[in-house]
């Protein structure tokens, strides 16, 4: 190894060059040496040129005389696919078997002596990755919901290879949107970056306030060949809220519908007694029973009546021919007892229309007349049904009247069944969600007639 000292001067410079040199041997086989090779790498395809390294270091003023290309140590053919231009080896359509290690020697003058230069080349040839389609990412031909007078902001987003695509647009009607709208609808910048071995590019699009004219408008983005839009659809009417809404209205409705009676009576035993101060109505009894004079209704009326309503639920009951005692004219007594009761009870036998009462006094007649008098003052009438009657139209019309008005409950139990007693029966807690909701504190004593002198006649209806 040795070093140059190489000096240059004119009238502007002056400037001193240290070149250090180092002869080494050609390897084993070789022309050239392999630990002084340059690498250059040139795409498969392409037209390619090749370089001869570092000929400027040999100074100014020399003159080429000649410039030969080996290959693997061997002369480089020469044709229209493969010359030498100037300095450079030119390999057009670069195919896979070019690879390989390349020498140049170049032989030169300098202060009139002759040189001899080489250089080696490793050249390495590179498959050109496929080319990436342009594609936009977004939109997609899709729809995008606004209201009136709301503001979008959107972008679209192009996948394609660098430098590929001329420019990236948004359109109306071929258009472009900058040109149109006034300024209520704008185009951004378009910014790129990349993304997995391609390029991303994104122009944002801005409608500051949707007019009707925008709906089902088609806003394309156009993107060298290709092009996607999207359309702005006014949202649909919110029908799952409307559903809801309905749902949270009906079902409670529902509810309070196919469960009133649980409701009313859960409410009276949990809440009616704390929620309600007990106030005197001059009421005595929760209702005045009213019955035919059979043997089956003498046992409903004064067996099973009392012994729920009164013994188990606590109600106070005037059963006529139980409760009264001789001493006052029977009007009297049934006129009294219904003004002092807070419902009437009427029990209803198929194909029996006659009720024994006594001194001939139509005393069913009274009772209806008193209870539709007094039905405005809180007095409810229940009707109950010992079987299932098919015509009412032999019935009075008071009976009809009420009927239609607010129907009957149906007793279907057996008198001989204990369970026929329970007050949680679906008949009794029917009977019992028409009684008064709670015992009011009264003033006074029943009345207890003293003497009556009473012969028993049937009326009929």
């Amino acid at each position: 190894m040795f070093t140059i000292i190489q000096g240059y001067q004119n009238s502007t410079i002056c400037y001193r060059n240290r070149i250090r040199i180092l002869v080494v041997n050609d390897s084993a086989a070789l022309c050239f040496n392999e630990k002084s090779s340059y690498n250059q790498t040139v795409p498969k395809g392409s037209a390619a040129k090749i370089v001869c390294s570092n000929t400027e270091d040999l100074g100014r003023e020399l003159d080429f005389l000649s410039v030969r290309w080996y290959k693997e140590c061997k002369a480089v053919q020469q044709d229209e696919r493969v010359f030498v231009l100037q300095s450079y080896l030119v390999i057009n359509n670069v195919r896979e078997d070019d690879k390989g290690k390349y020498e140049c020697k170049i032989t030169y003058t300098y202060l009139g002596n002759q040189y001899n230069v080489s250089r080696s080349i490793f050249v390495i040839v590179k498959a050109n990755e496929p080319k990436k389609r342009t594609e936009i990412l977004y939109p997609r031909n899709n729809t995008i919901e606004a209201e009136l007078g709301s503001k979008i902001f959107t972008m679209c987003n192009v996948s394609s290879y660098r430098n590929s695509l001329n420019s990236i647009t948004w359109k109306v009607n071929n258009t472009p949107v900058n040109f149109l709208f006034e300024g209520r609808i704008e185009e951004g910048f378009e910014k790129d970056f990349p993304v997995e071995g391609a390029w991303a590019y994104v122009v944002p699009l801005t409608i500051n306030e949707v007019k009707n004219e925008d709906y089902d408008q088609r806003f394309v983005c156009q993107a060298g060949e290709v092009a996607a839009y999207f359309l702005i659809q006014r949202p649909p009417k919110n029908i799952l809220g409307l559903i809801a809404l309905v749902l949270l209205i009906f079902i409670p409705v529902l509810i309070c519908a196919l469960f009133k009676i649980e409701l009313v009576l859960w409410y009276r035993k949990s809440c009616h007694a704390v929620l309600h101060k007990k106030v005197s109505d001059g009421k005595i009894y929760d209702a005045y029973v009213l019955y035919p004079k059979t043997d089956t209704q003498d046992c409903f009326a004064l067996k099973v009546l009392p012994e729920v309503l009164e013994k188990k639920c606590g109600y106070n009951l005037f059963i006529l021919g139980r409760d009264d005692l001789p001493g006052k004219a029977v009007v009297n007594v049934i006129d009294e007892t219904i003004k002092q009761s807070r419902r009437l009870i009427i029990i209803l036998v198929p194909g029996f229309q006659t009720y024994s009462i006594s001194q001939g006094v139509p005393e069913e007649q009274i009772a209806l007349y008193n209870a539709l008098m007094s039905e405005s003052a809180g007095m409810k009438v229940i009707l109950i049904e010992m079987g299932k009657i098919e015509d009412y139209s032999s019935l009075p019309e008071s009976i009809r009247y009420i009927k239609q008005k607010q129907g009957a409950i149906r007793w279907k139990g057996d008198l001989t069944k204990k369970h026929s007693y329970s007050a949680n029966t679906k008949f009794w807690k029917k009977v019992r969600y028409r009684m008064p909701p709670g015992h009011q504190i009264s003033p006074e004593l029943p009345l207890v007639p003293t003497s009556l002198n009473t012969t028993e006649t049937l009326v009929s209806f």
